[in-house]
């Protein structure tokens, strides 16, 4: 949940639960309480893209309404729930020139497939629809359809010329699920940033990006959830609490979005190389970046390549940092990176 507690505004608590175009979060955002406020803070919170928000920032002028639009212009483009929008029409083989929050999507989605070995790869689509996670209803699935569907899996059957998507094969389908709301925090933050507000906060379904300080003048505080098998979000505990400002952090998890089937656990994410939801120790992983769109794809392309590759990826990306919680015979685990364990506050 979201508790906001701060200045004269009631308290407010929000879902986390996601039902939409986006993964599932796994943060919780904490605004510690204000005495006296300086400047004066607003408070937006609402449900977008199938989660919630939460965006709080400096500011004279209630900038909702702009947000909100500018939200609705990010969805039309990039929603799959949405058969209006960009990324629908592609899926349908329709060609037209793409807008802009598309392109800068896909063509950060190119480099990032490039730099995961193919973790990270938006053409997973039609098999994440199969396993019944996607916006299409669920298969049986089996070794013969996995086999179909791998063949229209791999970004390189996938490209844009002059704005134009181009496919190998009808069949491709594109999900932007695990980059998209990564990058609609960056719009929102972006946006703000241009209207001259120095101090936000914006959430979008756990997804964060920080500038400045919180209502009381200290840096912002956020919780990381303890990796408890949960869909419905009745439990939540927090494993640490962190600070940040002027970064981005986002955490994917298998532990909120998956279903039992026989006795077998299959989470949500799909591994796109063997076509099946992963199977690994790697409970959660919360990447620290300087925008949004890359934290929340690398934090995806870490729960596809588990724990041990995942540290060799992050590693050998100096803008990066990580947190990963794991499990072993004797219990959850957490590994972080240096410049990780800089922001922990307890």
């Amino acid at each position: 949940m979201v508790n906001d507690y701060s200045g004269d505004k009631p308290k407010a608590e929000v879902g986390f639960f996601l039902q939409g175009l986006l993964k599932l979060s796994v943060l919780v955002l904490i605004v510690v309480t204000s005495g006296c406020q300086q400047t004066k803070y607003q408070y937006n919170e609402g449900w977008v893209f199938g989660t919630s928000y939460h965006i709080v920032y400096n500011s004279k002028v209630d900038l909702e309404p702009r947000i909100r639009v500018l939200m609705d212009s990010f969805s039309h483009s990039l929603s799959t729930f949405d058969t209006s929008s960009v990324i629908s029409k592609i899926n349908r083989n329709t060609s037209f020139q793409t807008d802009s929050f598309f392109r800068t999507v896909f063509n950060r989605a190119q480099q990032i497939s490039i730099e995961t070995g193919g973790a990270f790869d938006m053409t997973v689509a039609p098999l994440v629809n199969a396993w019944g996670f996607g916006f299409s209803k669920q298969h049986e699935v089996d070794t013969l359809l996995i086999d179909s569907l791998l063949r229209n899996v791999g970004m390189a059957k996938v490209s844009m010329v002059n704005g134009i998507i181009q496919k190998k094969d009808v069949g491709v389908m594109l999900d932007a699920s695990a980059i998209a709301k990564g990058y609609a925090v960056d719009v929102v933050a972006s946006f703000l940033a241009g209207a001259g507000v120095e101090n936000y906060m914006v959430e979008i379904g756990g997804e964060i990006v920080t500038a400045g300080v919180n209502p009381k003048g200290l840096v912002w505080q956020l919780g990381i959830d303890k990796p408890i098998d949960d869909p419905a979000v009745s439990e939540r505990e927090m494993e640490m609490i962190i600070g940040l400002s002027g970064k981005a952090l986002a955490t994917s998890g298998n532990y909120r979005n998956f279903y039992i089937k026989d006795g077998k656990k299959y989470a949500h994410t799909i591994n796109p190389k063997n076509g099946r939801p992963v199977q690994h120790n790697l409970l959660s992983a919360s990447i620290l970046a300087n925008d949004c769109l890359t934290a929340d794809a690398f934090a995806t392309a870490c729960m596809v390549m588990g724990l041990d590759s995942s540290l060799t990826l992050i590693e050998s990306h100096p803008g990066l940092e990580a947190c990963f919680i794991y499990h072993t015979d004797s219990g959850d685990q957490v590994t972080m990176t240096d410049g990780f364990k800089k922001i922990v506050r307890k």
